[in-house]
């Protein structure tokens, strides 16, 4: 990139930041159990010297600030810190060195990356307001985002914006991508229960079969999308488990269906979870079988605000040059917690392309170092522009 304008201090910072994502690499832990992950970040961050350290707003993770020599509002900086339950397939020196269990969405490189920004900021505090680092546990599933919020995050700290960041394998390496407005879905789940009449194989009209229904049930579902959802409007059904029976010779008495759910737009949502119910329902009925649906909506849609989106695009082009930062993508369909934080504060959430390699959730995946100088960089140059150098 010939514009490229990464700041000297962070290009020196470059093996030490490398070295705390190897570590955390080597030592994933999964959502609210990042006790280790916990105490290594704290470590570093009282090395720094950073002001003050709170760690109320969840079972694990924390927030540190770090104060100007100007009074002034805070602004939040976020970064994941979980790992996945997943097994590696990589030989690097640094891999998971606990079984079944690996970063596989680089969390490890974005709390490596805010670590960087807070070693800087603890050293150059000519911002006039207060720099909130909210090392977040539990984004895989388990709304630790939502958590923080609920324990008073924005209540018990003045945070006046808050962002985030995401590594994005194969988009370019340092290129920035981000919008106005749904950039991520709404992330819900469903589990549906049959529950009918066992009988042997070889006599079927002595029971009532959950298979059956079960099969019936799979494709009538995928219907919810193609006929009951506006064509202008994006949706995804997806049937992710189907669990029954234990042998070749009996129909089982029962059958456990499990899929998630994408959207946007609330009222797209109200009524993916109002079909499924009534097509589900009415299979049952139709086939003699008891039918129970649980819907959660997990996770809602990370929906950028105007006015920091347009902060984040400046402080990115300002590292990058114009030509290398995406103003209007595709929305994509993958979830994000950050998503409860927006609704809660205004703010935005930036992608920053890893370059080619094993996508997100790969078992081969990892993180791309050179990745690190950028983002701690953005998170450095978003505070000048916020806060005023």
């Amino acid at each position: 990139m010939d514009k490229l304008n990464i700041l000297p201090e962070i290009k020196a910072l470059y093996n030490d930041m490398a070295m705390w994502r190897h570590h955390l690499h080597a030592h994933p832990e999964t959502a609210f159990n990042e006790y280790n992950t916990t105490d290594y970040i704290e470590q570093r961050l009282l090395e720094f010297g950073v002001d003050k350290i709170y760690k109320n707003f969840a079972p694990t993770g924390l927030v540190a600030t770090i104060t100007g020599n100007k009074s002034g509002p805070w602004v939040g900086l976020r970064a994941d810190i979980d790992a996945l339950d997943m097994l590696e397939q990589t030989n690097h020196s640094y891999c998971s060195t606990i079984p079944g269990k690996m970063h596989g969405c680089g969390h490890d490189g974005h709390t490596a990356m805010l670590l960087g920004a807070a070693s800087y900021l603890a050293k150059h505090r000519d911002f006039a307001g207060t720099v909130a680092l909210i090392f977040q546990p539990a984004e895989e599933n388990e709304g630790g985002g939502r958590v923080m919020v609920e324990n008073g995050l924005f209540e018990q700290l003045p945070i006046a914006s808050v962002y985030g960041m995401h590594n994005w394998p194969n988009m370019p390496l340092g290129q920035f991508s981000i919008k106005s407005g749904p950039l991520m879905a709404a992330y819900d789940i469903f589990q549906i229960t049959l529950t009918g009449k066992g009988s042997h194989g070889a006599a079927p009209h002595l029971g009532h079969d959950t298979i059956v229904a079960t099969g019936q049930l799979i494709t009538a579902l995928q219907s919810i999308v193609s006929r009951n959802i506006d064509p202008l409007d994006s949706a995804v059904v997806s049937i992710t488990q189907v669990h029954s029976g234990d042998t070749w010779n009996v129909l089982p008495q029962e059958a456990i269906l499990c899929g998630t759910v994408r959207t946007f737009k609330e009222n797209v949502q109200d009524k993916i979870e109002q079909r499924i119910k009534t097509i589900a329902l009415g299979i049952g009925e139709a086939l003699n079988v008891d039918i129970n649906v649980e819907y959660q909506r997990r996770y809602p849609a990370t929906v950028n605000h105007e006015k920091e989106t347009d902060i984040a695009v400046k402080v990115a082009q300002s590292i990058v040059g114009k030509e290398n930062v995406i103003t209007n993508p595709a929305p994509q369909m993958g979830s994000e917690d950050f998503a409860f934080m927006l609704q809660k504060q205004v703010g935005a959430y930036i992608w920053l392309g890893a370059g080619e390699g094993a996508n997100l959730h790969h078992p081969a995946y990892n993180f791309n170092d050179d990745l690190l100088i950028y983002g701690a960089t953005y998170w450095i140059e978003l505070v000048n522009h916020v806060l005023g150098k």
